[in-house]
């Protein structure tokens, strides 16, 4: 049974400038067009891949997370 985990981070407030690097974006939006594309990935490539949307994944809900706590914290919650 999982458990939910609470983790408390010191974010920086520059958090919404964090992206992938483009290289690393411009080879995930390769692997993702040959897929659209029907050309199949190998597993490498697929497990690439995902990993890749994991992370710009992560970063975008960080970015997010940044924004309300900024958002609450200029309404004076």
């Amino acid at each position: 049974m999982s458990q939910p985990v609470l983790i408390e981070l010191e974010l920086p407030a520059d958090l919404e400038k964090f992206r992938l690097p483009a290289d690393v974006d411009r080879c995930l939006q390769e692997l993702l067009d040959r897929q659209d594309q029907a050309h199949e990935l190998t597993p490498a490539e697929r497990e690439k891949a995902e990993g890749l949307v994991n992370l710009a994944e992560l970063l975008s809900l960080l970015q997010l997370r940044v924004q309300r706590a900024s958002q609450q914290e200029s309404h004076g919650r």
